[in-house]
């Protein structure tokens, strides 16, 4: 996804009109706002009891833009954390747009680096109008008021907290472009305050979609085709009606729906019937046969970056070369999808975990046929996504509409994805095909490097291919190009291959293959030039990789480095720079016998400043342990029927609660803007598990996961 330049991302965030109102709710966390003027960026509520409720426009699935976002308006308002509360933004693009997007979404690791300015210039701002309030009502300069812990006083002995002003700071004028603190007197940026959101998770109040219910609701699942791209030849829904609970059955365009009074009687309905499925068009190739045909791609790869000497490669005196396959990988987020819909007198009401409220919002509003200030969008908390709801086609919000308007009435219904449903449902990280080569020459230095990439593109067909280039999709190949290492003459190239599996961005999207294929070809280049994994990786960063070359011997530090094995362990590293940041791996494993022991791992990051330095260091953790995952046994595989051989957490392992090993975080001090934490954490383990392991064992990494690796 496209990032503003530094100078637009300080522009779009510093013209800001401020609203504060008195709310009309309590709670530490709330599941929507109430209906609120239509005033741009309106961020803050104070009210009467002092407590500031900040309306947080990213959508909170553990990532912890909850806690950051307000930590910047409280650190400004200079509140005390006590008075802070979060609120979830409705659907709004006016109101609460990504100013890295242009519109209303959550992704790329861009909700603190996004909105770092923009939200401290609202704490700012209001912090201005609440401080003139008082000046006003005091007869006071304005200057002469100091603001600490939310108490705002003079030096005539005269204190009140915020509330006491909320109303009359309502009518000031809003300043434009309000100073901002020198980060030397922050006092909440940088700290480690608690989470706003981990009460409520904790003790069972925190409201997601499968808790919501609504007068007369009907609980809705859909029967989807067996292969990606059948269709519905006929069905017989007369078995299904004769199941208590079932009210009726009713034909959408992604399937079969059936609607029951509670969530038993839908799934035994569903389990009713009787479909027969078109598939001349589906997708029929197995796995491997769908490997074959990206391999085949790979000679007409189109030129991403091409530097040097074309023929650098043929002049090498050693020519060097692998090839890496990555599966399908699906999110399998804890929370499967789901939604409420209610349609009621020409307007709809949605609340779910909605990640792209941006797309989804017209999506309803076109399939119902209304106008988009006719639906309103009510974002709750989400079970995890690692990518699954943000959805470039918006096909889950359609469907939720299309179940809403096949019913044909007005009504309210929730729709739900099993867990099957979820892992055999697509909209996969996409099955990807690395070929690397490399030359050395009589010194051992790297003269050339090329990388053929060949996988389905995320981008091409959906709201989001605007932002492809000249048919390029860069979130399939990033990561691959402007490495900052000197590897001679470059050849950088992508092939596109087409599969009616959707596909979909994956926690950390094109970094999860690239860096792992050029991390783990590496590692191999440098053993074969006689260098060490990390001297060999440092001789090869420029001046201009410094932020590189710090993580990098952080981790080394860390980890106490002394080459690839001792004490019958293997040692890997990694490197990679994603969403911004710069994070450096280093691994320790043991010999499980078939599959690597993880022990520990060392992880260093630079992140520019760090807002909330426990959730950097969270998200790095969960990071590790969600990429250790996908690379021990993470695999979406189809049979010879393009049938997905994979239905839940007994198919679709993932690593158990015993197999995560203990993980040290470094996080490097930094005056640089915020960058990405909740995706940065995932691509240097992968590679630094297979350098490990090779080291270890002798035995080369050449495809994921490793519970699949060819003997």
């Amino acid at each position: 996804m496209p990032i503003l330049s530094r100078r637009n991302f300080l522009s779009a965030g510093a013209g800001f009109t401020l609203l504060l109102v008195l709310p009309v709710r309590s709670g530490r966390t709330q599941s929507g706002p109430p209906d609120l003027p239509a005033t741009p960026n309106a961020f803050i509520r104070v009210g009467a009891d002092d407590t500031v409720t900040v309306i947080i426009k990213h959508l909170e699935m553990g990532q912890g833009p909850y806690t950051g976002l307000a930590t910047l308006v409280a650190e400004e308002m200079d509140a005390d954390w006590s008075q802070i509360r979060a609120e979830a933004a409705h659907a709004d693009d006016a109101l609460y747009r990504n100013l890295a997007f242009g519109v209303q979404g959550t992704g790329g690791s861009t909700a603190i680096a996004n909105s770092y300015i923009q939200m401290r210039k609202a704490g700012a701002a209001a912090r201005a109008m609440l401080v003139a309030a008082a000046a006003e009502d005091w007869g006071v300069p304005a200057s002469e008021i100091t603001v600490r812990a939310g108490r705002l006083s003079h030096p005539s002995g005269r204190e009140a907290g915020f509330g006491a002003f909320a109303a009359a700071a309502a009518g000031m004028e809003v300043p434009q472009d309000p100073p901002l603190k020198d980060p030397a007197d922050f006092v909440l940026i940088g700290t480690n305050v608690p989470r706003l959101d981990s009460a409520a998770k904790s003790n069972g109040t925190a409201e997601f979609t499968l808790d919501l219910y609504r007068e007369g609701m009907l609980t809705v699942v859909v029967a989807h085709p067996p292969a990606f791209g059948a269709t519905v030849a006929s069905w017989d829904d007369a078995a299904a009606l004769k199941v208590r609970g079932v009210e009726m059955v009713r034909q959408i365009p992604s399937g079969i729906a059936v609607y029951a009074r509670n969530t038993f009687a839908a799934l035994k309905g569903r389990e009713a019937l009787q479909i027969e499925w078109e598939e001349a068009r589906a997708e029929r190739r197995s796995t491997t046969e769908m490997f074959e045909d990206m391999s085949g791609a790979l000679e007409s790869a189109r030129v991403v970056e091409q530097s040097g000497e074309a023929d650098a490669l043929e002049g090498a005196a050693e020519l060097l070369e692998a090839e890496y396959r990555f599966p399908y990988l699906a999110h399998a987020p804890m929370e499967p999808l789901d939604a409420v819909i209610e349609v009621k007198e020409g307007r709809a009401q949605l609340w779910y975990g909605c990640q792209f409220p941006a797309i989804d919002r017209p999506i309803v509003a076109q399939t119902l046929g209304l106008g988009s200030d006719a639906v309103r969008i009510n974002v709750l908390f989400a079970g995890g996504s690692f990518g699954r709801r943000a959805q470039g086609d918006g096909h889950f919000a359609a469907e939720v509409a299309h179940v809403a308007q096949a019913a044909g009435r007005d009504g309210a219904f929730k729709l739900l994805w099993t867990r099957e449903d979820d892992i055999r449902g697509g909209y996969y990280r996409p099955a990807t095909l690395h070929r690397l080569r490399a030359g050395l020459d009589a010194e051992g230095r790297i003269v050339g490097w090329e990388n053929r990439i060949a996988n389905q593109s995320i981008m091409a067909g959906t709201a989001l291919e605007a932002f492809m280039q000249n048919g390029l999709d860069p979130s399939s190949y990033e990561g691959s190009n402007d490495l900052p290492y000197s590897l001679g003459a470059r050849h950088i190239a992508w092939a596109r291959v087409d599969s009616p599996v959707p596909v979909l961005w994956w926690r950390s999207v094109g970094h999860t293959h690239t860096a792992f294929a050029v991390e783990v070809f590496l590692d191999e280049v440098l053993e074969r030039a006689g260098k060490d994994p990390v001297q060999g990786r440092l001789e090869l960063l420029g001046p201009e990789a410094s932020r590189h070359r710090a993580v990098l011997e952080k981790v080394a530090d860390m980890a106490d480095w002394k080459g690839r094995t001792r004490d019958g362990r293997g040692y890997g590293v990694a490197l990679a720079k994603s969403f911004g940041s710069h994070v450096a791996q280093i691994v320790e494993v043991e010999n499980g016998g078939s599959l690597p022991s993880v022990t520990q791992v060392w992880c260093a990051i630079d992140c520019g400043l760090a807002v909330n330095p426990d959730i950097v260091r969270a998200q790095m953790e969960g990071g590790i342990g969600y990429a250790l995952s996908a690379a021990l046994y993470g695999a979406i595989t189809l049979d010879g029927t393009g049938r997905v051989q994979q239905s839940n957490f007994d198919s679709y392992r993932l690593l158990r609660i015993e197999e995560m090993p203990q993980v040290h975080v470094a996080i490097l001090p930094s005056a640089e803007p915020p960058t990405g934490v909740g995706e940065p954490g995932v691509p240097p383990l992968g590679p630094a598990v297979a350098n490990a392991w090779r080291a270890l064992t002798g035995r080369p990494v050449r495809q994921l996961p490793l519970a699949q690796q060819p003997a």
